[in-house]
C-alpha cells in the first residue's frame, strides 16, 4: 500500500472565507472539491468556474469529485482546467473506460467512484484504466453523514483485486470519516481518506489532518 494521504472535503468549510479556509489545510496532501448538480445527487454546491478558482488559490492540489449527471460529457473539462484528479461516478458514465483515458489524456489522474450499493465486481476489468478507485462509506450528497460499516467487505474486496492485478490503484474513502472510522477503513485497504466535519470541524483543522493521518498510517 501507498502512504496514507489525508483530503479534507471543503463541503464543511466556510464558503465565504474559502481562501482563509483553505490556508488552514496547507499540511493536507489534497484539498477534496465536492460537485454536485442537483440530479446526480440532491444537492447544489458549485461549479467549473468556482473550481478554477479555488485552484488558484489552494495551496495544495485539487481532487474533484464529480457528484454529476452526464459525466462523459462534463468529467473533461474538468481536467482541461488542470484539476490534479477528477472522479466521476459510474453510475453517471455510459462509458467509463473511455472517460478514464479521456481525463488522463488530458492531464489529470483518473478515479472512479461507486456508492455504497453499487456493486464493485463489474469494474475490476477496468482496474488499470484508473488512479483511484473510491468507494463511498455514505450516500454521496450531503457532509456529516455517519459511516457506513457494510461498505468495508468492498474495500477489502477492492484492495485485494488491486494487489491481485499488480496496478498502482489507490482506494479512495469519502463519508463519516473521523479517527474512529479511518483506524477501519484503513484495516480493510483505503489509503486515500477524505474528511470533511473531523477537519473543519476542529478547533486546529492542520492538527486534525496530522492526526487523522498519524491514525490511518498502518
Amino acid at each position: 500500500m501507498t502512504q496514507c494521504c489525508i483530503n479534507p472535503s471543503i463541503l464543511s468549510a466556510d464558503f465565504v472565507n474559502l481562501e482563509a479556509e483553505l490556508q488552514k489545510i496547507s499540511n493536507a496532501d489534497s484539498v477534496h472539491v465536492d460537485v454536485m448538480d442537483n440530479h446526480f445527487v440532491p444537492n447544489l454546491t458549485l461549479g467549473l468556474p468556482v473550481v478554477q478558482r479555488i485552484q488558484a488559490v489552494s495551496p495544495v492540489p485539487l481532487d474533484a469529485h464529480l457528484m454529476i449527471s452526464d459525466a462523459d460529457r462534463w468529467a473533461p473539462g474538468y481536467a482541461d482546467a488542470g484539476v490534479a484528479s477528477v472522479t466521476f461516478h459510474a453510475e453517471a458514465s455510459i462509458a467509463p473506460v473511455k472517460l478514464a483515458r479521456e481525463l488522463r489524456a488530458r492531464g489529470s489522474k483518473a478515479g472512479m467512484a461507486l456508492r455504497p450499493a453499487t456493486a464493485l465486481e463489474p469494474y475490476l476489468d477496468m482496474l488499470s484504466e484508473l488512479d483511484m478507485l473510491l468507494i463511498m462509506t455514505v450516500e454521496p450528497g450531503f457532509g456529516g453523514q455517519a459511516f457506513l460499516d457494510l461498505t468495508l467487505p468492498k474495500i477489502r474486496r477492492a484492495r485485494a483485486a488491486v494487489e491481485g492485478s499488480g496496478v498502482n490503484v489507490a482506494i479512495q474513502v469519502d463519508g463519516g470519516i473521523t479517527e474512529e472510522t479511518i483506524v477501519r477503513a484503513a484495516e480493510a485497504g483505503a489509503n486515500v481518506f477524505v474528511a470533511g466535519s473531523a477537519v473543519y470541524g476542529a478547533p486546529d483543522p492542520s492538527g486534525a489532518i496530522d492526526r487523522l493521518r498519524k491514525a490511518g498510517s498502518l
